[in-house]
């Protein structure tokens, strides 16, 4: 199978695996709490997006890997790990602004990963080999983070309880 046909399949693949999760583990105990302490459970796993800073890293990822592409999502995710902490801090204290940072961490951190797809695939024009050992994030990592990007802005979208 073509390179580029196992990168695609990978990623509809978590799409669904990762959907499944919400759908049947994530969704129906969030949907009984409160929505500053499910927007928390959401937002969390963002603060590991440090993660990207990995495209940055020779000899994790080929030296052809072109700068345009890796700089930006590489730093684009270390904001969304910033925002992301600074959310949840935010929300446990029940800070007045809690919800409008969980609003910016969530627009940044969505068109910050949508970017990255986009110029990846047709901006830049990646070779997916060139990602090297950094093939997991866009895989594994960033369709759970979409999905639960967009379980973030369905409760934000919504008053009280998830």
């Amino acid at each position: 199978m073509p390179v580029n046909a196992l990168f695609g399949l990978s990623i509809l693949m978590s799409f669904l695996a990762f959907g499944l999760v919400a759908r049947l583990y994530i969704w129906p105990r969030l949907h009984h709490m409160p929505r500053e302490e499910a927007l928390m459970a959401l937002v969390t796993p963002h603060a590991f997006r440090f993660i990207g800073l990995s495209f940055l890293v020779p000899g994790v990822v080929a030296p052809s890997l072109p700068p345009a592409f890796a700089a930006p999502a590489a730093y684009g995710d270390l904001i969304a790990a910033i925002l992301a902490i600074i959310s949840v801090l935010a929300l446990s204290v029940r800070t007045s602004w809690a919800v409008a940072i969980v609003w910016i961490f969530n627009l940044w951190g969505s068109f910050d990963l949508l970017k990255a797809m986009y110029e990846g695939r047709i901006g830049v024009g990646i070779d997916i080999g060139h990602l090297g050992a950094t093939f997991y994030i866009p895989t594994v990592i960033v369709p759970p983070l979409l999905i639960l990007h967009g379980l973030i802005f369905w409760l934000l979208l919504r008053r009280g309880r998830a």
